[in-house]
């Protein structure tokens, strides 16, 4: 009964298909949101399921000059990778399906496999536009992956524990979102870059370089990269929530605060235009990172005067 009862958290819930249908209603409610703030109708409620099953059903076209074995692999790994993580936070006001000391160190860099999944995948090719498109991720990978690290480090060095789910425990009788400030928007910026949303979206320009280092990919392919990055949206917006708004002990908890942060996000969206590739490294980089230590400094200096 143990072996079925963790085959259904991983295939069905809290994990696996529950998951992956839940990030794709939060990919509808972004762009249903974005849209009206924008002042247009947007997409109807079933729209992000349609388009992944007509990606699946689709030709997977393979281009010539690449490894197809790669090709093929790294939409897979993305999307495991990703989901992997799920195990490790407290999804839906749950405890986690798994946990162990050191589970935010693993969580974050299970997260970092979608984006260089991505950028390896666009480097695969001799295509101009997948090329440029990869070497601007992997150059914004740089710019926001340590301040994101930094900004989830700062509650778990108050909390005293690299383990989430204590992390959580913690939060749920302290609002960091008060105390650390700086954190908490390094935190939620860093997740707009992790996710290429506007303004960090330059290596998908589709006004450039068309879809950037996924240009080459249809079919199964591309359906994988687009639930990867809606399962780490719910991911990405269950840490922050779970670390600076108090913590996620019951469903509501959960939806509440994740909608707030992803109503937050899209209207960051909507007021902003798309930085280039080098402001991103010379703003972000430089201010995300400085601000993400300022803040760990004032956590050493309090905690060592208390």
């Amino acid at each position: 009964m143990s072996i079925l009862h963790d085959l259904v958290i991983l295939a069905l819930f809290p994990g696996g298909l529950f998951l992956l249908l839940y990030g794709l209603g939060y990919e509808w409610v972004h762009r249903k949101l974005l849209a009206r703030f924008q002042n247009r109708i947007g997409p109807r409620w079933f729209q992000p399921l349609a388009d992944v099953v007509k990606l699946l059903a689709k030709e997977e076209i393979v281009p010539d000059s690449i490894d197809t074995l790669l090709f093929v692999i790294l939409p897979v790994i993305a999307l495991t990778g990703t989901l992997t993580a799920a195990l490790y936070v407290p999804l839906f006001g749950l405890s986690p399906a798994y946990s162990f000391s050191g589970d935010l160190i693993v969580t974050i860099y299970l997260m970092s496999l979608l984006p260089l999944c991505i950028s390896l995948a666009g480097s695969n090719t001799t295509d101009r536009f997948s090329l440029a498109g990869a070497t601007r991720l992997l150059i914004q990978l740089v710019s926001y992956e340590a301040p994101f690290f930094l900004a989830l480090l700062c509650p778990a060095i108050v909390a005293g524990s690299w383990q989430i789910n204590q992390i959580n425990n913690f939060a749920a009788h302290h609002v960091l979102v008060i105390t650390q400030p700086i954190g908490f928007v390094v935190a939620l910026i860093a997740l707009m870059g992790k996710l290429e949303l506007p303004p960090f979206d330059a290596p998908e320009a589709e006004t450039e370089i068309v879809a950037g280092a996924l240009t080459e990919y249809s079919g199964r392919g591309l359906a994988l990269f687009r639930l990867g990055k809606a399962v780490e949206l719910v991911i990405g917006l269950t840490l922050i929530a779970s670390f600076y708004l108090g913590g996620i002990a019951s469903l509501l908890a959960f939806v509440v605060k994740t909608l707030v942060l992803l109503v937050g996000l899209v209207g960051l969206q909507s007021v902003l235009t798309r930085l280039r590739i080098d402001q991103t490294i010379n703003l972000w980089w430089r201010f995300g990172s400085l601000a993400a230590l300022a803040q760990l400094l004032v956590i050493f200096i309090a905690q060592s005067v208390g």
